[in-house]
């Protein structure tokens, strides 16, 4: 199993990494600071434990918590914690554990035995599937991250290293590549027309003929337009049946 430790204090990190990596077949995969970069992290990545610190900069072990629930409900979010009163908010959101520092050998000990035997019962082709496909991405608003449906995406564009999300509220930036962001998407109903576009097919309203015998794709209710490059004119044919 694939795991994730967020937690700003370094010592914390390197203790709870030593016994996982002692004591359990998980995977450490990457280790965070503050909860805005697990998310970014997580849009684009499988996990299948995350251990959270609740006090955390940006954003608290809480709140990317639940975020991370609504990415993939069956990740297991285990609580890492000085504080014993957040206890009853974080099994009302389904924790799998809830870890009090400093850290008691026997109950760690204890939660990655349970963690094997829950992980042994889980069906192995159910688990090869997980998260194939994204349902939710990432997007910044006023220096504050989001999640969105992917269906309210209506397109995406790259302006260089900027990439830009648009939806019927607005557009909006994502920190992550073009190319990783189509990586995630549903194909069939995301299209990369261009090198620096993706279309959401089901927004499409209509498709114009262009020069050099191209094509302009209107949208629904946002009145953009997307090309579509001579290089994926074979393909978009054949995806809309032309």
């Amino acid at each position: 199993m694939r795991c994730i430790i967020a937690d700003d204090e370094f010592p914390s990190r390197e203790e709870l990494k030593y016994f996982i990596t002692e004591f359990s077949n998980l995977e450490v995969v990457k280790e965070f600071e503050n909860g805005l970069d697990v998310l970014k992290f997580m849009e684009n990545e499988h996990i299948d434990v995350a251990f959270l610190d609740i006090n955390m900069p940006g954003l608290n072990g809480v709140g990317v918590a639940k975020l991370l629930n609504r990415i993939n409900n069956k990740i297991k979010i285990i609580f890492i914690t000085a504080y014993k009163e957040y206890a009853v908010e974080a099994f009302e959101i389904h924790a799998f554990d809830y870890l009090l520092k400093p850290y008691s050998e026997e109950r760690i000990l204890s939660c990655l035995k349970r963690l094997k035997s829950s992980n042994e019962k889980t069906d192995i082709k159910d688990s090869d599937n997980i998260n194939t496909v994204i349902e939710k991405i990432t997007i910044i608003d006023q220096g504050k991250m989001y999640l969105i449906d992917a269906d309210e995406i209506y397109y995406i564009e790259a302006h260089g290293k900027v990439v830009k999300v648009f939806t019927k509220n607005g557009e909006f930036i994502s920190k992550n590549k073009i190319s990783d962001i189509m990586e995630k998407l549903n194909k069939e109903k995301f299209y990369k027309c261009h090198r620096s576009y993706i279309v959401n097919l089901d927004k499409v309203k209509e498709v114009i003929p262009w020069f050099n015998c191209t094509y302009v794709l209107k949208l629904k209710d946002i009145g953009k337009e997307v090309p579509v490059s001579r290089q994926n004119i074979k393909n978009f044919r054949k995806l809309i049946n032309m």
